[in-house]
This record gives C-alpha cells, structure tokens and sequence, in this order.
C-alpha cells in the first residue's frame, strides 16, 4: 500500500512540473529564435527578445510591433520492459499546440524606453499512454495547461547598452488519471483522478551589449519560481473494502522551481549572415525534496517528504542566419539538452534523457509591415534505462519529437 501511495504523490509533483517547468522543457518562444537553435539572449531579432533578453528589446528597429506565433508539437515515447522480457508500449499519439503573443511598444519621447508584454505557454501538453499498459499504476493520462503572462520594461542606456526586466504571472491547471493496483468484485482495477490548479509570480531580467557593429553579447536571468498548491484534490475509485483509507480528499504543497541564467553572443559576420551561441545554466539544485501535506490522512495515506536531488544541468546551442533574398531569410541551428534526472529517478511521466535538437527556419517579408516566420524542430532523446528508487519500476524508454512552427508579425 505505501508503494501506492508514494506512486501517487509522485505524480502530483510531476503534474506541477510540467505545468511550470519540468524536467522536459519544451521551449518554443519564437519562431526566428527556433530556427536557429533557440537562441536569442545575445542576438536580436525581433520582439521575443521580451523572453530571451529584456535588455535588447529597446534596440528594436520597429516603433510598435504585435508577433502571433503556434507551433504543433508531435511526440513519440516507447517503453520496453527490462530483458529477458519482450513488453513493450508507446505513448498514444497527439500534437500539443504552444503558442505565444508578443507586443512592444516604444515610448516615442525619448526613444530610450521600450514597453511590451509577452504571453505564452511553455509548458502546455497532453500525453496518453494504453490503460491496460504495464505502468498504468503510475500514469495513464495527463492534461496540462497554462499561460505565462510578462509585462516588461526595456531600457537602451546608451548606444551599446540596454537593460531590462519584467514581472513574470503564472497560472495553470492541470487533470491526470493513474490506474489504482487492486481489483474490485468484477476484476476491474481501480481509478485514481487528480485535479489542481496553482499560480505564481517570478521575474526575468537581462542585459544586452553591443561593442560593435558585429559584436552583441546577453546575459538573461530568469528568476526560480516558488509555486503554492492550496486546494488540489485528489479522487478515488476503489474497492469497497479500502474506501476508508482511501478517502477523497485535499492537498497542499509548495514547490521550488529552477532558475535559469542565460549567456549569448551574436555576431555578424557579412551582410548576409549572422551567428548566434548560447549557453542556458539551470538550477535544478532546488528539487531536492518532494512534500505533500494531505487534509484527510490514513494509515496508508501519509504527508509525504521524500528525497529527489535533481542536478544543475546546462544547454548549449547555437545558430545561424542567411540572407538569401531581399525579403527571404533562411535560418539553422542545434543544441544539446543534459538531463537533470540522476539515476533512480526516471518516470513515464519524465522519460527524461539527455537530447539533441536540430532546427531550420525561414522568414518571408510579404511587405515592410508584413512578416511570416517559419520553423522545424526535431529532437531525439537517448535510449534511458533505470530503475525508480520508489515504484521499483523498471524500464527502457526512447523519446522523439518533432514541432513545426509558424508567427504573423506586424510592424506600425
């Protein structure tokens, strides 16, 4: 019985993961920036430099400029049971649709100070395993949403540099089904039903250099984000005979998410092409404990404190532009992902692994106001084996992805 429950609570957190920041991240802000790699702190190129960098929004060309982008994000996991067994099972497929809204705007008075505000949903997802799969005690269906709000402040100190910051609303919700282990009178298993919602509040903040015309340089905090879940309810169908100690109830828990400081260069090299490199630290050090007090506890349903110890872990990427036309652009780039899940740890909710992305991009000019922006994602996750130090659930999983993209910018 303790198995089931550390099973569940375990979920829960992922759950709050994902919505604000998991161990998979899926970062998409910016069809420009995907392109090439997803870099943007050091070079800019449009108006999600309100994500990448603050401090270079002010270095913007435009007055005014509104930025509508989505991308469809396609993934495939399979999970093969450790030998001599031949099990196997693969996520049911699905596409998950971020997007993102960028507006910013110069205050024309001095020319110095840019406003804008960013909204987008970096960690929105739905995944689906078979109900009758061999990890079906652990999940069988999730279904994540939320929405990222930044009103930001930018401002261009002198011709070389800018700073700038902004205040950063969280809010999401999110629903999720697990298989509950023990059978009723008819032979059927158990269901375990989660609901929660929670918001919070962080910052991100960046300073942009230019030296020369060739040379920019960023550097990007985004701030660790403190999440508070006050009423998320959890709800059991079970056997009879464990409906006491099965009670439906509610639970309250605090999360620490990580920081993430970004460095960035661009560099201009010609006319036609421009390069870009960044290097992302994340502090995943903060996950080092998982805790949940339950309002309705048994002996079987306990508060939970439990040991995770995620690792720091960094990404480095880098990119390039071509222009091959007047009003046609091309773009490339890569990077590499280091998971921050150590061994004893991997879940079907997390199937995390270290990862390598590979980008293409283009933007058409259709006029001097009109920009369609283009993008292509793929990334492969490495074979993972590992057995979780609580479930005792062993496995090998593999994990793919593709996500093309798409962005309407207007400039006044």
């Amino acid at each position: 019985m303790k198995k089931i429950v550390f099973s569940f609570c375990f979920i829960v957190f992922i759950s709050c993961q994902y919505t604000f920041a998991g161990g998979f991240q899926v970062n998409l802000q910016g069809q420009k920036q995907m392109g090439m790699g997803h870099t943007g702190t050091g070079l800019l190129l449009d108006g999600a430099s309100l994500f990448f960098n603050p401090g270079s929004t002010s270095f913007l060309d435009s007055v005014r400029l509104v930025q509508i982008g989505v991308s469809g994000i396609i993934p495939r996991t399979v999970y093969l049971e450790p030998a001599p067994g031949i099990y196997s099972a693969e996520m049911i497929h699905h596409v998950g649709t971020p997007f993102s809204v960028f507006v910013v705007g110069k205050i024309k008075n001095t020319g110095k100070l840019s406003l804008g505000l960013a909204v987008y949903t970096p960690f929105g997802s739905h995944e689906e395993w078979p109900h009758d799969w061999k990890g079906q005690f652990l999940l069988r269906e999730i279904d994540l949403k939320t929405f990222y709000f930044q009103p930001t402040a930018s401002y261009k100190v002198t011709d070389k540099m800018g700073i700038g910051a902004g205040l950063v609303f969280a809010e999401g919700n999110f629903s999720l089904q697990q298989g509950f282990p023990k059978q009723d009178s008819m032979g059927n298993y158990g269901t375990i039903s989660l609901n929660g919602s929670a918001n919070s509040f962080g910052y991100n903040a960046g300073i942009y250099f230019k030296p020369n015309e060739k040379l920019s340089i960023g550097l990007d905090y985004r701030s660790s984000v403190k999440i508070k879940m006050e009423n998320g309810t959890a709800d059991f169908i079970v056997p009879s005979s464990l409906a006491d100690s099965f009670p439906n109830t509610s639970f309250k828990a605090t999360l620490s998410l990580p920081s993430t400081t970004a460095l960035g260069f661009g560099y201009i090299l010609n006319e036609k092409i421009k390069l870009a490199l960044d290097v992302n630290y994340i502090g995943w050090h903060v996950y080092d404990t998982l805790s949940f007090d339950f309002a309705k506890n048994t002996s079987v349903l306990a508060d939970v404190h439990s040991p995770r110890m995620y690792q720091n872990t960094f990404i480095i990427r880098g990119g390039a532009q071509y222009k091959l036309k007047e009003k046609l652009l091309v773009r490339c780039g890569a990077y590499f992902d280091k998971t921050p899940v150590q061994a004893g740890y991997l879940t079907p909710e997390t199937p995390d692994a270290n990862k390598i992305g590979v980008t293409l991009g283009a933007s058409w000019k259709v006029t001097e106001k009109i920009h369609l922006d283009f993008s292509f994602l793929y990334i492969e996750g490495m074979k993972r084996t590992d057995t979780n130090i609580e479930t005792q659930f062993s496995g090998t999983y593999k994990a793919k992805a593709v996500a093309p993209g798409f962005a309407f910018e207007y400039l006044f």
